[in-house]
């Protein structure tokens, strides 16, 4: 059950290319000493997929001794307009490409997200066909994509179309595939105003990966608020990731589960929006709390 970090609090500056990519990986190996193994990779800190652009990230993994843990991938499958919907169908495929080329084997997948006038039965009908021909094609490839429980990729204008639990159900429930795995986020359940252990407990069997994060509101915030937040770019500004081990998310109880359904995936740390410090000081509460429920790991 190796750890792996993913730089939440450059997010921003990757994606705009304020800030370089191989820098980061060098600060993430001021981890290894806590017990991190790996990097999760997001496609839009590339510059670009073609050999001389990935070349630097490959050679400074190798330097550090980092494993790519899995890249984290963010297709709008619901997009009410089919021709936008086959483009993000070939995005996904690239992003099974740039996995094997990154040396992973794990590929963050999501439904789309909540479009205005999106029906129930439309989205499903779409994110099921899309997702059964991206994991067609991840078997082929030797990649397993993971659905994650999500809520809103940091670019998105709308929250994510399975948020519900019933409807992330009967996707994976239609979804039957070696190559399709969940991807569990428990502060993800929280927002969407679920129980995160009830809903590990109906998907712990088909876990192969991990999102470890917390999460807090601002004083006086709801999660209604957030649900009233729709139509934003990103994340409502009364959400907040907080260290891990210091909000709402009872890990005791997630690990023990996930011990017990023989677990044995990435979980790749989501914190520091304060730091490199706190980021630290996250992946020591988890490391932590590893050797207790898997302490021959």
């Amino acid at each position: 059950m190796p750890l792996a970090v993913f730089p939440k609090c450059y997010f921003d500056d990757l994606v705009a290319g304020r800030m370089d990519y191989v820098r980061w990986i060098r600060e993430a190996a001021t981890l290894r000493t806590e017990g991190v193994k790996g990097i999760e990779h997001y496609d839009g800190f590339f510059p670009g997929f073609e050999p001389d652009a990935l070349a630097p990230v490959l050679d400074a993994l190798r330097e550090t001794g980092l494993k790519s843990a899995m890249l984290c991938f963010s297709p709008d499958f619901t997009h009410p307009d089919p021709v936008e919907r086959a483009r993000q169908l070939e995005r996904q495929r690239e992003a099974i490409d740039l996995t094997l080329r990154l040396g992973a084997r794990h590929c963050r997948t999501l439904s789309g997200q909540r479009h205005p006038g999106l029906t129930r039965r439309e989205g499903l009908e779409h994110a099921v066909e899309a997702i059964r021909r991206s994991a067609d094609y991840a078997e082929r490839r030797g990649v397993v994509l993971c659905l994650e429980n999500h809520y809103k990729d940091g670019r998105w204008r709308y929250p994510e179309f399975a948020q519900d639990e019933e409807l992330f159900l009967e996707i994976l429930d239609r979804v039957q595939s070696p190559a399709l795995g969940v991807q569990y986020d428990p502060s993800n359940a929280i927002l969407a105003g679920l129980d995160p252990i009830r809903f590990l407990e109906r998907v712990r069997h088909r876990v192969v990966t991990m999102h470890a994060s917390d999460r807090y509101l601002e004083p006086g915030a709801t999660l209604e608020d957030l649900r009233a937040a729709d139509g934003t770019i990103g994340y409502p500004e009364k959400l907040r990731h907080g260290e891990i081990g210091r909000g709402l998310v009872d890990y005791d109880a997630i690990f023990r589960i996930l011990s017990e359904a023989g677990f044995d995936g990435w979980i790749s740390v989501e914190d520091g929006l304060e730091g490199l410090d706190q980021l630290r000081r996250s992946v020591v509460f988890l490391a932590e709390k590893r050797r207790r429920y898997w302490p021959s790991d």
